[in-house]
């Protein structure tokens, strides 16, 4: 529950903000806090740290721009949210207040309750996200340093390989070509490390590329080479699965042109699915059973569906319960002529009453014991699942599992 606290000297105005900012169905409800001057503000600000503040320019101990700048003093101004609210027709007061650190401004007496609910909701929004900005960058800096880091090591590791396999060039003519072949290696790990120090956006799947062709050409392995291995593995994972993710959540907000949606056969497209998860499948000694008689074949987007059964079955085996063995049951049928895709698991389970309503939001993550991860993978899911006008509807029950159930847009099905 976000928590907003509403500062304003006039209390029937205070009342009618607490009533219009009740919430709809469907919405979060806000923790709504007052305070009537400047002084009472600043306290409460300190007391309750709130996700918003809705502030009034004019206070009888103060004014709208003095509080922010006192409110800058107790908090980090990336994380403060404040909504100014303005007398009529004073936008250069609203210039100044967005310059000096305001979210966003209203002006008194000329809003309705959906311009001030999507007002603060928005800001809420737009600082939580602005935090996680800060704290992906924060976390690309402290990866990059692990990079370089790693690739200094691995740079002296490659040299000393070298002069072994040099040693090793009159003794057999086969460990030549494989010296040909390390020094074509090394000349694409040189490329490697001026990309990654110039150009941390370089394509992550080509760094991973380059990191396997080293691995395969060692010869030699010193009794520190498989710790700094996998090290750099790790972090390299790290960081593709950070902008992949990104990259998706971006992608798919922005207002392109879908790709045609085609029938898709389900069985077909469910092994090409667990063929990409199989490491973690042979890992957790996951059974996985699928059952597509009720409906074999789906008009849809194909790259779409594929995201969806990955994120669900990789979901499914990641949130395993780690006191017995998955079972992952995946089957299709058609509901009042709806086609309807299931995937229902053994594992951790979620508190549905607890985490109901954050179930779908971007970074939201409900087992972080469990395992790396993001928390965008069910708010993507969801996304292309509602886009062409379906939704989903979770059961869940801690420590015994969790049953999803996609009710897709109406199409040709077989």
């Amino acid at each position: 529950m976000k928590t907003l606290l509403i500062i304003d000297d006039n209390a029937e105005d205070r009342l009618l903000y607490r009533r219009l900012l009740r919430p709809q169905e469907g919405q979060e409800r806000l923790d709504i806090h007052e305070a009537s001057d400047g002084e009472q503000g600043l306290a409460r600000f300190r007391e309750l740290h709130p996700d918003c503040v809705l502030l009034d320019y004019n206070l009888p101990d103060t004014d709208g721009l003095s509080m922010l700048a006192q409110m800058q003093q107790e908090t980090p101004l990336d994380t403060l949210c404040v909504v100014m609210i303005t007398g009529g027709g004073n936008e250069q007061l609203a210039v100044r207040a967005l310059r000096t650190g305001a979210l966003d401004y209203l002006v008194k007496g000329q809003f309705d309750h959906d311009l001030l609910d999507r007002t603060v909701r928005h800001a809420i929004e737009k600082n939580e996200w602005r935090q996680y900005q800060n704290r992906y960058h924060a976390e690309m800096q402290t990866i990059n340093r692990q990079l370089r880091d790693s690739l200094a090591e691995l740079t002296h590791t490659r040299q000393a390989l070298h002069n072994k396999n040099t040693e090793l060039m009159a003794a057999n003519d086969q460990v030549t070509a494989r010296n040909q072949q390390l020094a074509r290696s090394n000349q694409d790990l040189d490329n490697f490390v001026y990309a990654a120090s110039h150009d941390l956006k370089q394509p992550v799947n080509n760094l991973q590329g380059l990191f396997e062709e080293l691995r395969c050409t060692m010869l030699v392995q010193e009794p520190d080479t498989a710790t700094i291995m996998r090290l750099f593995e790790e972090s390299l994972q790290s960081l593709s699965t950070t902008i992949n993710d990104l990259a998706a959540v971006v992608q798919e907000q922005r207002p392109a042109s879908q790709p045609p949606s085609e029938p898709i056969d389900l069985a077909e497209l469910a092994t090409d699915v667990m063929q990409a998860l199989r490491p973690q499948i042979l890992a957790t000694h996951a059974h996985i059973n699928t059952n597509f008689s009720g409906l074999s074949q789906l008009q849809y987007v194909r790259v779409n569906l594929r995201t969806i059964l990955l994120n669900l079955l990789g979901n499914a085996l990641k949130y395993r319960h780690p006191g017995r063995r998955p079972h992952i049951q995946l089957r299709a049928y058609a509901a009042a002529g709806q086609p309807v895709l299931e995937v229902q698991d053994n594992g951790l389970g979620i508190n549905i009453e607890r985490h109901g309503t954050e179930l779908f939001q971007l970074f939201r993550r409900f087992h972080p014991q469990a395992g790396d991860g993001t928390g965008v993978g069910l708010f993507l899911v969801n996304r292309l699942v509602q886009g062409p006008g379906g939704h989903i509807e979770v059961e869940s029950k801690e420590d015994h599992g969790t049953t999803f159930r996609l009710f897709l847009q109406a199409g040709s099905h077989t």
